[in-house]
């Protein structure tokens, strides 16, 4: 593929405890190159999550995903031949998992990046080592999600993936990783808190749901400060829950992370 999913990033405002949460549960590992003063780096050995410390003006959770491509410069050429309101940014060394940044048309964030650019650095562990639950999708919520697919199909040729006839959802894959392009409408929030359109969850494929269950319930045992945040707490919480259940039918169970991140797991 032309391009391929390599990270997922979130802001949080305990990003070390967070950092515990996925390599306990997840059995993810900490990057060679990352620098634990600046985020928490860990991976399942092909996508790498940053979890970035909460700054002032910057919200709390899933924040973006990003994308390294076989070269830069092509895609650049084809967002000014069709989509010249979406810009780019270069990013400041101190960023080395992110050399570009940039958008799709409805103002969805990404990084962009290339393999020895200049101010990239891989700091996602590298090698053969993969986890045995490993990323399966990233999943936005978006007011134009036809047109955002188109973008990403053109820009990244992201490939297309399988839709069901009734399913507003669309779906674009790198060969492994899933993107998929929700729909936001207000009106689905009736019941419960309203959530801006942008980054709403994302996935795994874990060996077992039973399993994953039992690690999660030994996990919370043994520490209780990494204990997952339940989704269906109060009316509020059980409306928030059945709109989950029924915006995204890849996973089979949902939970949320410490920091309140939601997370679809599939087995």
């Amino acid at each position: 593929m032309f391009a391929k999913i390599n990270h997922m990033a979130i802001v949080s405002s305990q990003y070390a405890l967070s950092g515990k949460f996925y390599e306990t549960l997840f059995g993810m590992k900490t990057g060679a190159q990352a620098r634990p003063n600046s985020a928490v780096v860990v991976g399942d050995g092909y996508v790498g999550l940053n979890i970035n410390p909460r700054r002032p003006s910057r919200p709390a959770g899933l924040d973006h995903f990003g994308t390294e491509v076989e070269d830069v410069e092509t895609v650049f050429e084809r967002m000014a031949k069709k989509y010249p309101e979406v810009k780019w940014l270069k990013r400041p060394g101190n960023r080395p998992f992110a050399g570009i940044t940039t958008h799709d048309p409805d103002g969805n964030v990404f990084d962009l990046s290339q393999r020895d650019m200049d101010n990239r650095t891989d700091v996602y562990v590298d090698g053969d080592w993969q986890a045995e639950r490993r990323f399966d999708h990233f999943a936005l919520r978006t007011m134009n999600p036809e047109k955002c697919a188109e973008f990403y199909a053109e820009v990244l040729e992201l490939a297309p993936s399988n839709r069901e006839e009734d399913d507003e959802n669309y779906y674009l894959t790198d060969g492994r990783i899933t993107l998929v392009l929700m729909p936001w409408d207000i009106q689905n929030y009736a019941g419960t808190g309203i959530t801006r359109s942008g980054p709403d969850h994302f996935g795994f494929k874990v060996e077992s749901i039973d399993a994953f269950k039992k690690d999660m319930e030994a996990m919370s045992d043994r520490n209780p400060m990494l204990t997952a945040q339940p989704l269906d707490k109060g009316p509020e919480g059980k409306a928030r829950r059945e709109l989950f259940d029924r915006s995204c039918p890849i996973g089979s169970f949902q939970l949320s992370d410490v920091d309140g991140v939601l997370i679809d797991v599939s087995a």
